[in-house]
């Protein structure tokens, strides 16, 4: 569910997009339909997530510039601009805390070794990083049309895409790490 509502906004930026063929109308949807629903995350959850506080403020930012200045470049960075916020953050937890951002994420429902925890994490930063660069070739080098069915359905794909390969990677070292602690419970 949390997905869909992410995306969301993103669906009402294409839709409003293929209808108007206006990037600036469907920047100025893009606006109030993720404030509604990170208002509607947190009606739902009573709290909002870190990133969501942080693009919905790169939404308005960048997406009021792009409606006030009428161009269309300052939206097109904003994908590229979260998706390196999120690498960095991701970064800076390999080197601040105790776990990672994905072993806080995801440690309460799997247990795996340190190492691994790092591979994802590290994993996730070069997603991120391969993204946002991947965002702006297609923004500069295809027409508008070709960017925003990039955005919904190739950054959508790519990720769908990683997050199995991410799953296969866990279920592949989680036997081992799950077994190993199945020893260590055998020997006590």
């Amino acid at each position: 569910m949390k997905l869909i509502l992410d995306f969301l906004p993103i669906v009402i930026f294409v839709a409003v997009y293929k209808y108007t063929n206006d990037i600036i109308i469907a920047t100025a949807a893009l606006i109030p339909a993720t404030i509604i629903a990170i208002g509607y995350s947190w009606f739902k959850e009573k709290k909002i997530e870190k990133m969501q506080i942080i693009t919905l403020a790169l939404v308005i930012t960048m997406g009021g510039a792009t409606v006030i200045f009428q161009d269309k470049t300052f939206i097109q960075w904003k994908p590229s601009v979260v998706n390196w916020l999120f690498a960095i953050t991701f970064l800076g937890s390999q080197f601040i805390g105790k776990k990672t951002i994905i072993e806080r994420m995801m440690g309460a429902q799997i247990v795996l070794k340190n190492k691994t925890w790092n591979i994802l994490n590290i994993a996730w930063v070069l997603f991120f990083t391969s993204m946002g660069i991947v965002n702006l070739y297609v923004a500069f080098n295809y027409s508008e049309e070709t960017w925003v069915n990039f955005k919904l359905f190739g950054m959508l794909g790519l990720t769908v895409i990683f997050i199995i390969a991410q799953g296969i990677y866990i279920s592949l070292n989680s036997k081992t790490s799950e077994s190993s602690s199945e020893d260590n419970h055998i020997k006590d």
